[in-house]
Parts: structure tokens; sequence; C-alpha cells
């Protein structure tokens, strides 16, 4: 959200002298915080979403505050081009926008809100999700970023590494801090200060044993580090075509580059399906085939809720937990002869 979701702190104008401790247009400094605060309780991604939203539609025409008709006729506007889940966030923030002003909420009225749920039912298209990257083809990328042995290479075997089997997020990755770093007999704990689902700053510590295979995103990151010369501030940092290494953080968005030209590299043929989440469910889907439960899964990714990871399981054993391929199997051991016939019985039928 801009300061536009933000009210201001004044005082009623009454003529009156007002209470010692009463926050008044006067105290700036004060007012400044309290504006901080209010800003703080929203997460940046959170703001910058809403923005956007709210400047959509004063360009489509809308104006501030709005009411009822206004939002249906913007409903019905974008109804055909813009994703029905689209249409709902941007509802969310011109329902915020309306709340935090102090004005009535034309946004959340039964009759917009149906009209939301009919563009759906009748709009709706299932939700395009990432693809788990395996730990078979994560296996691949390592080894082609070892054939290569540059600095740059060093970083990205660390941080797609680090970001699958520490399950975190692209925002999560980019935030660790040579700080945050614990080394163990048996690995090593990163602790990120906050997080999506750590909103009030408690603190979350993932573990990430060594690793005897190809894959040892321990080892990989203190090679990175040490290759880099990297002592202190952030771990994962921009890389000039020059070899000159930044000292600010790498950009969230760059995760997903990363990883797209990592999977090129290693000669993977669904590119276009792979983003920066794809590290989180490979993780999630590799480890429930190795033999995870799904407490571990679950405290590994951070995840809130169950419904998640038991879709990320779902997914991992659409195959190996299917109704379909238990009666397949067992028609096979019954009558190993019918695939050779075609499935015709014995008077050829």
């Amino acid at each position: 959200m801009s300061d536009d979701f933000i009210p201001a702190l004044v005082a009623p104008a009454t003529g009156l002298a007002p209470p010692r401790n009463a926050i008044t247009p006067l105290d700036a400094e004060l007012s400044a915080q309290h504006r901080a605060f209010l800003a703080a309780a929203t997460s940046d991604n959170t703001r910058r979403t809403y923005r956007s939203a709210i400047k959509h539609f004063l360009s489509w025409g809308g104006v501030l505050p709005a009411d009822e008709p206004a939002m249906i006729r913007y409903l019905l506007a974008f109804s055909a081009s813009l994703n029905p889940r689209t249409l709902a966030l941007r509802l969310t923030a011109l329902s915020q926008w309306h709340v935090h002003q102090g004005f009535a909420d034309p946004a959340s009225t039964p009759t917009v809100r149906k009209t939301l749920a009919g563009i759906t039912r009748t709009n709706g298209k299932p939700k395009k999700k990432a693809k788990a990257l395996p730990v078979e083809d994560l296996e691949r990328i390592v080894g082609e970023l070892a054939r290569l042995g540059t600095l740059k290479a060093a970083r990205d075997n660390a941080l797609l590494q680090i970001g699958f089997f520490g399950g975190l997020r692209r925002s999560e990755l980019v935030a660790i801090d040579v700080s945050h770093i614990g080394l163990q007999t048996e690995g090593m704990t990163i602790t990120l200060p906050r997080s999506k689902t750590d909103q009030t700053g408690e603190g979350i510590v993932k573990a990430i044993p060594y690793g005897d295979g190809a894959c040892c995103p321990a080892t990989a990151l203190r090679t990175w580090l040490d290759a880099a010369g990297i002592a202190s501030g952030p771990v994962f940092r921009p890389i000039s075509k020059w070899g000159e290494l930044s000292a600010a953080s790498l950009h969230e968005g760059s995760v997903n580059t990363i990883l797209e030209q990592c999977a090129r590299l290693a000669g993977l043929d669904y590119v276009p399906d792979l983003s920066s989440h794809s590290l989180r469910r490979g993780m999630a889907t590799s480890a429930h085939r190795a033999g995870a439960n799904f407490r571990d899964i679950k405290r590994q990714g951070g995840w809130r809720h169950d419904g998640t990871v038991q879709g990320y399981i779902e997914e991992a054993g659409r195959f190996e937990d299917n109704a379909a391929g238990t009666l397949l199997r067992s028609s096979l051991r019954q009558d190993p002869q019918a695939t050779r016939r075609g499935g015709k019985n014995a008077s050829g039928k």
C-alpha cells in the first residue's frame, strides 16, 4: 500500500486546547512514526500489489471514493480480459483503501461480491502452477555448473541448492545475510529474521544437513562464500558481466532468471514451466518420494497450512498412489498375456 492507504493523524478542530497527550497536526515526528508503524503492518509486496490495483482502477476512469455502481461497472469492463482472481485482488485493494480512509466500502457489498462470484463461475480458469523441480534434475544442473567452474556458477549452484533443500521462498533466499548462517557438525543452520509466515519477526531456523551425493547445499554455500570473499553482508549478490561482485543483495526476480538459465544449461525441456517456486515444490515432492513424513516436509518448507503440503504430496504420488494403476497392475498379474492379445479373450472377441 502507498501512503494513500494510511489515514492522517489529526485532531478535530474544536477550538479548544487539546489534552496534554493528544496527537495534533503539530506533532509531526509522532505522526510520522505512527504512519511508519501502520505501513509496517503490511508487507512490501502487498503494498506494491495494492498500489498497482488502485492505479489500474484510476486509469480506467474510476474515482475515489467510489460507489457500488462504479465497482460493478469496473468488474463488467474487465470480466472477459482479466482472470477472476486478479479482479478479486483488485477489489480487495479498493476495499482496503476505503476502509483505511474511513469511507463506506463499496467493494464488499453483497451485490458486488455476487457479481464477482458469477464472473468467476463463468470465466474462471485453473490456476497455473510452477512445475516442481525434481531432485534428479537439480543434480543435472549442479553437474553442469560444476563443469563451468566460474564465480557465477559457484553462486548459482549455492543459490539453487540452498533454495531447494531449505524450502525457501525467493524473498527469504535473497535476504540471507552471513550473520544468519550457523555451522554445525551435521551441516548448517540459516536463521530467517522474518518471512511470509513470520511477519512479527520471531525468527525461523532452517537446518540444512551435509549431503554425500551430487548435491550438498552446505558445501556449495561455503564454496561460494570463499570464492567470492564474502565475510559479511548479503550472501547472494549480483555479478556483472565483467565478473565484478556487487555489495548489494540480489533482487527477488533474479532467482527466476538464474533458475531459467541453469535449467537451459542442463537441457531441461520444461523451462517455461519453471519459477522460483519450483524449488520449494521440488523439495516437497522429492522428499515425499524419498520417504519423508508430512510433518518434516511442512516444517522444512515453513508452510502454514496442511492443505498446501497435502497438495504437493498428492502431486508427487499421482502415479504411485493411483487407483487405476493398482487395477492395471492387478489385471496384468492375473493375465500377463492380455496385453499381447490386445485385450481379447480366448474366443478372440
